[in-house]
């Protein structure tokens, strides 16, 4: 393999972080502006623009041929958004979770992913399934739009004056997607040429090496939003990018894509049921007293190691891939789900003696 695969690949990771990096400072303030939330700022248009790089790969992948890449990248995305992104931010500083999140955002993206992974059963996501996702995404976006302004006439803070001209942070805007576009072509073909060479397939390299790569823009947004005190940017860019990964992201591939994506079986039957796993499980440590506390994030990063380490002992047919599979199905998890029915219970129990 010709080292400079490697450089196109590092290079178009560069450029690709660097693109979402000017999208989303562009559409940020452009959105402070109007006025809105923080929380609604990270749902929608924080979420929209780190959510553009898996846009831009999987939309490459799936019209060069390359399905697997392009539904991994969502999927692997989603899993890092949810266990390495938040299991990251929580245990720098634990998360306070908006109500709006609980009651709305998390179940909504429980439902997608749900639906999703029904819409694949049949082993593909047809162009009908695509259309039914991004109109689901517009309706979602919508109807968020609609609930912050409702807020906002009931008394909310007026817009913040922009710090830059408008047609400065629309260059900015034009520029990031600019990079995006480019950077996902070179990251594309480089992770093919990568997959191929070393004999690992092309969804383990979407689940793993792309995903990580394109949820860059989200673990720096939420890092840094979670160390400048912006909790609700921080949890509310996971929640939403997350959503439109699924909605926009993999509705529009499945859209543009002219027979639509295959789905593997190993996506189908592993890949797939992971990722509504790792959404579900938000709804009880969410629900908890409205707080992602230190050791709940330290156990969403150790799914997520436990999750990748399965990925390549399974891509490599390594032989402690027996033993590992049995004791995360026989100990770990049951371990885990017990613990959170009975950190549920006593939240429950607790607001009702507040009561």
């Amino acid at each position: 393999m010709d080292i400079s695969v490697v450089f196109w690949l590092l290079a178009g990771l560069v450029v690709l972080v660097g693109g979402a990096e000017l999208l989303v400072r562009g559409a940020s303030r452009i959105a402070l502006a109007t006025g809105l939330s923080s929380l609604v700022v990270g749902l929608t248009v924080v979420a929209m623009g780190t959510s553009s790089p898996e846009l831009a790969i999987s939309i490459g992948a799936a019209l060069q041929g390359s399905p697997d890449i392009a539904l991994g990248n969502v999927v692997g995305s989603n899993i890092v958004n949810v266990l390495l992104v938040l299991g990251i931010s929580a245990l720098i500083v634990p998360l306070v979770v908006a109500r709006q999140l609980i009651w709305l955002d998390v179940p909504v993206l429980v439902g997608v992913s749900a639906l999703a992974w029904l819409m694949a059963a049949d082993g593909e996501l047809s162009r009908a399934n695509g259309a039914l996702l991004v109109v689901g995404g517009v309706t979602y976006t919508v109807l968020l739009v609609w609930l912050a302004r409702r807020e906002k006439d009931a008394g909310d803070a007026a817009p913040a004056p922009p710090k830059r001209p408008l047609w400065f942070n629309i260059g900015m805007l034009v520029v990031g997607l600019g990079l995006l576009v480019l950077g996902a072509r070179w990251l594309v073909d480089s992770a093919v040429t990568i997959a191929q060479a070393m004999g690992i397939s092309e969804l383990v390299i979407g689940l793993t090496v792309i995903a990580i790569g394109t949820s860059l823009p989200e673990i720096a947004t939420s890092i840094l939003a979670t160390l400048r005190g912006e909790r609700d940017i921080a949890a509310g860019n996971v929640i939403g990018s997350g959503i439109y990964n699924l909605l926009l992201v993999l509705g529009a591939t499945a859209l543009v894509s002219p027979t639509g994506i295959d789905v593997s079986r190993a996506a189908l039957h592993f890949d797939l049921p992971v990722m509504v796993a790792t959404a579900v499980a938000c709804l009880p440590i969410f629900f908890t007293g409205h707080l992602i506390a230190r050791w709940e994030g330290a156990l969403f990063l150790g799914y997520y190691v436990a999750y990748a380490t399965y990925l390549l002992l399974d891509s490599t047919g390594h032989a402690a891939l027996d033993g590992f599979s049995h004791a995360m199905t026989w100990f770990v998890i049951p371990l885990t789900v017990v613990t959170l029915a009975v950190v549920t219970t006593r939240a429950l129990h607790h607001r009702r003696q507040g009561r």
